[in-house]
């Protein structure tokens, strides 16, 4: 049995950053530039994009549409605090009980 925390860190922030990454490249940012908004690791941005890395959970529309609206904010330097941002994302997955993603591993 995975506790919701280890659902949180193993596989809902690593699917948040994928997500947001996509987003940001979709949004015309190379790899190196979303490196850098996202304060990660070249290779970590490759892994997501390529799938290897955040891949296994689908989120509903609304979750996407958020992540969506910060990746347009990052690309428009319009974000002050990512750590909150994301926590926002992260608590609306919370509120609705996980319920609002798919995980593929099952």
């Amino acid at each position: 049995m995975k506790l919701p925390c280890q659902i949180i860190v193993w596989d809902v922030l690593p699917a948040i950053r994928a997500a947001i990454a996509e987003e940001l490249l979709n949004c015309g940012l190379t790899q190196q530039e979303i490196s850098r908004e996202l304060d990660m690791a070249p290779s970590a941005v490759s892994q997501y994009l390529s799938k290897k890395r955040g891949y296994r959970i689908v989120f509903d529309e609304e979750v996407k549409i958020a992540i969506r609206g910060l990746a347009e904010d990052i690309k428009d330097e319009n974000v002050d605090d990512l750590a909150d941002r994301i926590c926002i994302i992260c608590r609306q997955l919370r509120e609705e009980g996980l319920q609002c993603i798919n995980d593929k591993s099952e």
